[in-house]
């Protein structure tokens, strides 16, 4: 079944918005909808909607005059099985002394590395991105350095990747694992089912630190935070109130323009710099509270 994109740029968060809303109303009606903040500084934001049928261009010209956006691209998307691509394509993950493969390439573990098994349908997160190998390098310097963190938290942990890795190298500490997207923490709950990391990573639904549990266990000596520049600015002080004196805090999902506004954010409450990485267009920090 063919798949057909129409996607679209404007300035405005709020109209960006509501022009999502008015495309979940078009006939023939989209199978999702999704509006997002470019990631490029550029302070435009993407609008877009998938369709089984080619969209009434009609409609979306009506759409165009009414939010003042740029003319929509229409693209008819190739059927591709993109699991099996991926599987093709990506090749395990070297971070430090972390090993991530896929269950296809169960056979190429070293025996001299940790391994952490994320299969290629489980969304994002599986390591081949520069933010989540930067955060595991991260965590290999702290080790590197002797380094024991007893109280573990990653927030917006996607696949849990960066909270297994926690798990492997301090199997008696224990580790939590939340995310805002309820999908996110299935994948989470199943990676670490995959990896017999049951008891060792618990896995939460949550916005943030706002959850029982993760009040329950903290002040936390490690915090992870792999998501955006946007919520990692807007995270500083909930970072501050939940990191015991000494923590570390290892942050990315940032881009390398970004990491001087998050640096000056963290160290007003009180966390500061250690060291900073660089992966491509990406930034991961490590700093102390």
């Amino acid at each position: 079944m063919p798949t057909f994109t129409a996607l679209t740029t404007l300035p405005d968060a709020d109209n960006a918005r509501a022009l999502g809303e008015a495309m979940e109303r078009m006939d023939p009606e989209p199978t999702g909808v999704g509006v997002f903040e470019m990631e490029d500084d550029s302070g435009l934001w993407e609008v877009g909607a998938y369709f089984e049928a080619a969209p009434d261009r009609a409609a979306l010209a009506v759409l165009e005059a009414a939010f003042d956006t740029r003319p929509f691209v229409v693209s008819e998307l190739p059927e591709v099985d993109w699991v099996a691509k991926v599987r093709r394509e990506l090749a395990p993950v070297e971070a430090g002394r972390f090993w991530l493969y896929g269950s296809h390439d169960a056979d190429t573990l070293p025996e001299d590395r940790v391994a952490l098994l994320v299969d290629a349908a489980m969304a994002f997160g599986t390591g081949h991105h520069g933010t989540t190998r930067g955060c595991l390098e991260a965590l290999d310097q702290l080790l590197a350095e002797g380094i024991t963190c007893r109280n573990v938290v990653d927030i917006g942990c996607g696949t849990a990747v960066l909270a297994m890795a926690a798990a492997r190298v301090w199997p008696d500490h224990p580790v939590l694992a939340s995310d805002i997207d309820a999908v996110a923490v299935d994948v989470a709950r199943a990676n670490v089912a995959l990896n017999g990391l049951n008891g060792r990573v618990d896995c939460v639904e949550a916005m943030g630190f706002d959850h029982a549990d993760i009040a329950a266990r903290a002040p936390f000596d490690l915090v992870f935070a792999n998501i955006l520049k946007g919520p990692l600015v807007a995270l500083a002080p909930d970072v501050a109130r939940h990191a015991d004196s000494g923590a570390f805090v290892i942050l990315s999902g940032i881009l390398n323009p970004q990491a001087d506004e998050v640096i000056e954010v963290y160290a007003r409450n009180g966390i500061n710099l250690v060291d900073r990485r660089v992966i491509g267009d990406w930034t991961t920090l490590t700093l102390r509270a």
